[in-house]
């Protein structure tokens, strides 16, 4: 491997989202909306680049005004844009959010004819795959083609480069045309992949092989109560190559799984919730800060439920990541890591 020119370089998706100004409304009732920017692995690249890495995004989007609020966004946050191509004849990404604590977040993607999954293998080629130490992709790359196969392209690239692999999940199951589908691209990759994050539901489509059922509900087509045994799906996951699995688990904190059978688990950090979308991108930034500090699973787990902890309090995803001082700072006042 080259000299490594960043930390990480995160593949996918990118948009603007529109959240709810007002916490609590039913979304018909809603009177207007914060434009911020989002899309996981836009989100984990603010995130780190917040806490101090040295970031490269590799989205796209379109020749459009929304494209430029992304980027300038991005820009003025230090993530590396010099890689994001704009599609022409395609539109920026966007998602529309509703907020009612505690437990209802309802989103409506805006992705038809959306820019970044036009993603080629011409672009992997243009990002610097071979100077970058840690490289994240996400399942809704894997979507749809072009990005399939670009995503595909990428990870193994980037393990002929000899950086670490990280699949960041990320079902929505409305991006597939089939829920089996998202399965079937997931455990293709896997062998590129070193470390794989999700949340129980998230390990359990990607594993399973039948019995996924779409729904529609709030106009949101979603695989509702996808159940298993978690620990069959975080063995299956590591028998095709990944050394360590990361799970989120919400107000439970994160559990990280590895081939040799051990289990890491990291505590929460309780806090009131004002939004839960984003959470687990922030996660995400923590949790692979750690892992290029050099620490443990505990301890970069820890890092990760505190910045997550952060952004549930707070209204959006990328524009309300924690800075490095703020997370440790928030850490040390509830008994350090």
């Amino acid at each position: 491997m080259t000299r490594a020119e960043y930390d990480l370089l995160t593949i996918g998706r990118s948009s603007i989202d529109l959240y709810s100004n007002d916490a609590g409304a039913p979304f018909p009732q809603i009177g207007s909306f914060g434009a911020f920017v989002g899309g996981c692995p836009t989100n984990v690249a603010v995130g780190a680049r917040r806490l101090g890495l040295d970031v490269a995004l590799l989205s796209a989007v379109g020749e459009d005004p929304v494209g430029d609020f992304v980027l300038d966004f991005l820009d003025r946050e230090g993530v590396d844009i010099r890689f994001i191509p704009r599609k022409a004849g395609h539109r920026t990404s966007a998602v529309v959010l509703g907020i009612e604590p505690p437990d209802r977040f309802p989103l409506v993607f805006y992705r038809d004819n959306c820019a970044d999954a036009e993603l080629t293998i011409d672009d992997v080629l243009a990002a610097p795959l071979a100077s970058s130490r840690m490289v994240l992709v996400t399942g809704t790359g894997l979507s749809r083609e072009p990005s399939r196969s670009a995503t595909m392209f990428a990870v193994e690239r980037a393990r002929e480069h000899g950086a670490l692999v990280v699949l960041d999940v990320d079902f929505r199951a409305d991006q597939w045309h089939d829920p089996r589908a998202f399965g079937v691209a997931i455990r293709s990759i896997l062998g590129n992949v070193d470390l794989v994050i999700g949340t129980e539901e998230e390990l359990n489509a990607a594993t399973r092989t039948e019995g996924l059922e779409v729904s529609v509900v709030d106009s949101q087509v979603s695989c509702p109560e996808i159940e298993g045994d978690l620990q069959a799906a975080v063995a299956s996951v590591l028998g095709r190559g990944p050394s360590a699995v990361v799970v989120k688990e919400g107000q439970r904190g994160a559990s990280v799984h590895t081939a040799d059978g051990q289990i890491h688990r990291a505590d929460p950090f309780p806090v009131e919730v004002c939004n839960v979308l984003g959470a687990g991108d922030a996660f995400a930034s923590g949790f692979l800060f750690g892992q290029l500090q050099g620490w443990d699973f505990e301890r970069s787990a820890r890092m990760g439920n505190a910045m997550g902890a952060i952004v549930v309090t707070r209204q959006g995803c990328a524009n309300f990541m924690a800075t490095h001082d703020e997370v440790l700072a928030f850490i040390e006042e509830r008994g350090g890591f």
